[in-house]
């Protein structure tokens, strides 16, 4: 497995595939209908235009096992230190290590980036990505009861934190 900064051209329709598998198959992403392709370009602009990365995970034949990211918490300057993060791992390669390679390439980005608080929201039943998410020293910081509505029924959304000992000189504005 090698690590590889995700690209439009390269990546775009196999994290298209790993996103849709997650809409239509599971509650990792509270999301109704397929993605198209082509909004797969303005969610590589918004990660360029902030400087986000996006990691994939390939195999030698360059086919992407997963991949992991970041993006903007909340949209106030106070919370510039902390992002939202997200991991997807290709079904067929689940439970293999992939996810937690990831999130380790993840929180390394983060801590040379300066940001000091990853937040990752998971559904509460999603238990192995809240198991993977405590091997990494993630602390759940709260639960949001019934936050979504999807396959009929109510979803809880848990967060998770992890606090990294960056950035160094943090200021404010």
């Amino acid at each position: 497995m090698q690590f590889v900064a995700c690209k439009h051209e390269a990546h775009a329709q196999q994290i298209l595939d790993i996103f849709n598998d997650a809409i239509l198959h599971s509650t990792a992403l509270y999301d109704y209908k397929p993605r198209v392709l082509d909004a797969m370009v303005p969610w590589f602009e918004a990660k360029a235009l902030h400087g986000f990365p996006v990691i994939g995970a390939v195999n030698h034949e360059g086919v992407l096992l997963g991949f992991a990211s970041y993006g903007t918490f909340r949209a106030w300057p106070a919370y510039k230190y902390t992002v939202e993060h997200s991991v997807y791992v290709h079904p067929a390669h689940r439970g293999k290590g992939v996810g937690l390679a990831l999130m380790q390439q993840l929180m390394a980005a983060a801590r040379d980036q300066q940001v000091h608080v990853m937040v990752g929201g998971i559904d509460v039943e999603n238990a192995g990505s809240i198991a993977l998410h405590k091997r990494l020293g993630f602390t759940h910081a709260g639960t949001i009861r019934q936050a979504g509505f999807k396959f009929g029924r109510w979803l809880d959304l848990g967060f998770y934190q992890y606090i990294l000992d960056t950035p160094e000189h943090p200021v404010d504005g």
